[in-house]
């Protein structure tokens, strides 16, 4: 990937980020990948299976990965040593293995407001995702809540008190954390 600082280099590099994310998220056996129990995959790998995915892709490295990560308003992926993997948004149970962990105080969720009776009564649910994501800001929630409307609105989650009671919490990356549920009265309008 050549040409740094060029609208086309950054196209090339959201191509490449949506392409490792539907194989390391998604569909992992269709670019033949071997995925660990924590969704780890050798990066000499992907590597391997990115080049033959494309022609242009024929000279790629783990600098280009390297770029793609640090370049990403979003952080999608991460590697250590010589293994990559999604740290959230896959759609196979099997690349979920998370750990539970303390979140802040408040995390934020951004909503249409025809969802918010459904959420009084039943909290927040995965709705045909594997977790409910939740924002750190009330800035991220908002945007992730323009996707469902052009008004959105942001809820509270109490995520400190929920996991003192028992909810867990995983942590997808700096701005972005996981639950499986979270239940109606750790939630309340921002």
């Amino acid at each position: 990937m050549r040409n740094e600082g060029t609208s086309t280099n950054r196209l090339q590099l959201e191509r490449l980020s949506r392409t490792v994310a539907h194989a390391l998220r998604h569909a992992p056996s269709q670019y033949e990948l071997e995925v660990d129990e924590e969704g780890w995959v050798p990066v000499g790998q992907l590597l391997e299976a990115l080049k033959r995915r494309r022609r242009a892709w024929r000279r790629l490295t783990l600098a280009d990965l390297e770029t793609m990560i640090a370049r990403s308003p979003k952080r999608r992926f991460e590697i250590a040593g010589d293994r990559i993997r999604a740290l959230y948004g896959h759609s196979l149970p099997a690349l979920l293995l998370k750990h539970s962990s303390q979140p802040p105080e408040l995390l934020y969720h951004g909503t249409a407001p025809e969802t918010l009776e459904d959420i009084r009564r039943e909290g927040l649910q995965p709705m045909g995702r594997h977790h409910v994501h939740l924002s750190t800001s009330v800035r991220a929630a908002q945007e992730v809540g323009k996707r469902k409307s052009p008004q959105p609105i942001v809820l509270v989650v109490h995520a400190g008190q929920a996991h003192r009671d028992g909810v867990p919490f995983y942590e997808g990356n700096e701005e972005v954390w996981l639950a499986d549920e979270v239940p109606a009265e750790y939630l309340a309008e921002e």
